[in-house]
Formats: C-alpha cells, structure tokens, sequence
C-alpha cells in the first residue's frame, strides 16, 4: 500500500538522499500510521464496548497515543526540513533525531504502564473476556501492526531516519503485546493461573528494551557519533583518487541531521608543487566529496616535505618505536626543524581511545624511546583522538 501512496504523491520516489524526498516518505507514512491507529483505535474500542472488556479498550486507547507517535513523526519531518537561518546556520536537521526521542519516551512511558497494570491483575487476578470477536479484532491488530513495522522499517533504512525507526520498533511491540494477550485469552479457558499478569509482565519489560534502544539510538546523533568506517573509507578513497594528494588526516564529521554532514579534514601534497596549482586540486575535491556523498567539505592542506633524507630517517625511527608502544598508535604532519644545538622533530599521533595512559605520559615515553635512537633530537608532540 505505502509503494502505491508512493508513487501517487512522492516524486522521484526512489532519489532517497534527496531532502525533499525524505520529507515526504516522513509525512506519508506518518498520515498513514494515524490513518491505521485511528482505525484500530475505534475497532477495539467498539468492540471493548460491546464486550466490556476493559483490556481491549485500555488496548484501543493506546493506539490512539500510537497516533500521536505518528504525529510527532509528521512534525520532526517538517521541522527538520526547514532551511537554514540567522539562529541556526547548519539548518534544523537534529529536531527529527528529538522527534524519535519523544516516540521513544511514549514507548518507555507505555511499557511502564503495562509492567503496573499487570502487576495489578496479578495481585487482584479478574475474568479475562475470550469472545470470538475480541480474538479476531485482536488477530487483525496483530497483522495491521506488524505491517507498519515492515514499512516503516524498511523506509527508515532506506532514508535513514531514527525517528521511523523508532515508530517501527513501537509497532513491533505493539505486536508482540497483542500476541501476548491473545496467548493470555486463550488459555485463561483452561486455568485459573493468572497468566495475564505474567505475560503482560514480560511484554512490559521488551517494552522498555523497545524503548531505551530506541532512545538510545536517537539520543547518539544528538551527543555526537563516530563516522562509520564505511563513510570514512568513501571519504579517503574519493579525496585520493585526486593525485597528488598522498594521505589525509584529522577528518572531523559533524552531523547535523540527515543529509546535513560537515566533514573536514588534512590532505597531504607535496611540499614542492605549485601552490596555486594544489589550491585548485583541493577546490576540486572538495567539490568533488560534497557531490558524492552528500556532504560539505572543507579540506585544509598539508605540504609534506619528500626530498630530505633526515626527516624520512626521523619518520622511519618514529614509526618504529611508536609500533612498539602501541601498534594501533598513527603519527602525522611529521615535520623537522633544525638548529645548531638540536634538531625539533614536530609532528601528531593519534592516540587509540584503548590507550590507558595520559597524554604527558605517552609524550615523555616517545621522546625518550627517540632519544635513545638518535641524540639532539627534541619531540614537540600533538595529541589527537582517532575519527573512528
């Protein structure tokens, strides 16, 4: 059905990078998730009134706050798309990331509820309504939700969004609770047990889990990730492909929302090319970087001096005793500068965060390891955290 409404109101549906695009996935399966919840919504409680079963209209009831999950969804699509402005310049991309937070306080607050109640019936145990038309509503519900799940699922990866991807999680729990009850109904005809309350009981904590992932999940890109390894390899490959560039370093990703990264790094060139000649080489892979992977980027450049037989001695030490300190240790920007007395050998290392020791610690390690190799040596090190 979402692939029919797709390709009636959505443009170039299959360009999923493209802003406007994931705006629009945003708010179509949003409208459709109030569009199913509703219907759920007045099944269940028509049906609990019928009934009166208090189970199923506290069930209808809570389809009803899966709308307004669905919502919040529409308003974090909208919000985020909004374009730049003198307050915010990066544009307001992260509101989606606080939309699938409050999704995912709703299914903590849900899951909550339901540990309480169950608790409740457990200590004041009462007669479950097993009608043929309560299962049946039920059934549907459970073929309705798990349906959401797999739309919603499916076009959060495709669109990579964490807002859906908390709205599908929700869904997905919402069948499993439903498949629990159904479970509880049936065999309430048999015992006296009240397995209600235990199964509400176990739904009630996948509930939580549901919930604390998915915040979890959101609250991430808010505090400030990593960049995964796979972008990182694209962004090396694409900046290297440019020649002469030789190596980059100090690559720094901000994200400012889907489809709003910031990306900045070092490119190494040359120390004896033309400078105006690699200015424009670096313009073009900037230019270049954006395009492909739908960034923005700001490339600093770094001359690293080729023809000097000292300083690629220097390096060569260097590696060789920051491999015996650790071998998951880096150096860069590896530069000397000589004098009468000694020589400065300057440059950075990146520091693995499994390292246990102090930034001064492992500066007076390495300049010591150097010392012992060549004398008149002085370090004057940078410590850097790595990109990944």
């Amino acid at each position: 059905m979402i692939k029919i409404l797709a390709k009636i109101f959505i443009k170039n549906r299959k360009n999923f990078t493209d802003p406007t695009v994931r705006e629009q996935y945003g708010v179509l399966c949003g409208a459709f998730g109030i569009f199913l919840n509703i219907l759920l919504f007045g099944a269940k409680f028509l049906m609990g009134s019928i009934t009166g079963s208090v189970a199923m209209t506290a069930d209808a009831f809570n389809n009803l706050s899966d709308a307004a999950s669905s919502l919040v969804q529409i308003l974090g699509f909208k919000l985020s798309a909004k374009k730049p402005d003198p307050t915010h310049p990066f544009g307001h991309g992260r509101l989606e990331y606080v939309a699938g937070l409050i999704i995912s306080f709703l299914i903590l607050f849900m899951g909550i509820e339901l540990v309480k109640s169950s608790i409740d019936s457990l200590i004041h145990p009462v007669e479950l309504e097993s009608s043929t038309g309560a299962i049946v509503v039920m059934v549907l519900a459970i073929l309705i939700k798990f349906y959401m799940y797999v739309y919603n699922h499916g076009i959060a990866k495709k669109i990579n969004s964490v807002s859906m991807e908390a709205t599908a999680k929700d869904s997905l729990s919402d069948t499993i609770s439903t498949f629990v009850v159904i479970i509880s109904v049936v065999a309430s005809r048999f015992t006296k047990f009240p397995v209600d309350g235990i199964g509400g009981i176990i739904v009630g904590f996948f509930i939580l889990k549901t919930g604390y992932e998915a915040a979890k999940d959101t609250i991430e890109p808010l505090l400030g990730t990593a960049p995964s390894k796979e972008f990182v390899d694209a962004i090396e490959k694409e900046v290297l492909r440019h020649k002469p560039i030789t190596g980059i370093h100090d690559l720094v990703v901000h994200d400012y929302g889907p489809g709003r990264l910031m990306v900045s790094l070092h490119a190494e060139i040359p120390g004896d090319s033309d400078i105006f000649e690699m200015h424009d080489i670096i313009d073009v892979t900037e230019v270049d970087v954006a395009k492909k992977l739908g960034c923005h980027c700001v490339i600093h450049m770094d001359p690293i001096d080729r023809n000097n037989a000292r300083l690629d001695e220097l390096k060569q030490i260097l590696k060789e005793e920051l491999l015996k300190i650790d071998s998951e240790i880096s150096c860069h920007d590896v530069r000397m500068v000589p004098g009468v007395t000694h020589t400065n050998l300057i440059f950075d290392i990146v520091k693995p965060f499994s390292c246990t020791e102090s930034d001064d610690e492992l500066k007076n390690r390495i300049m010591k390891a150097i010392l012992e190799r060549t004398k008149n040596v002085y370090c004057v090190i940078t410590v850097d955290t790595p990109f990944l």
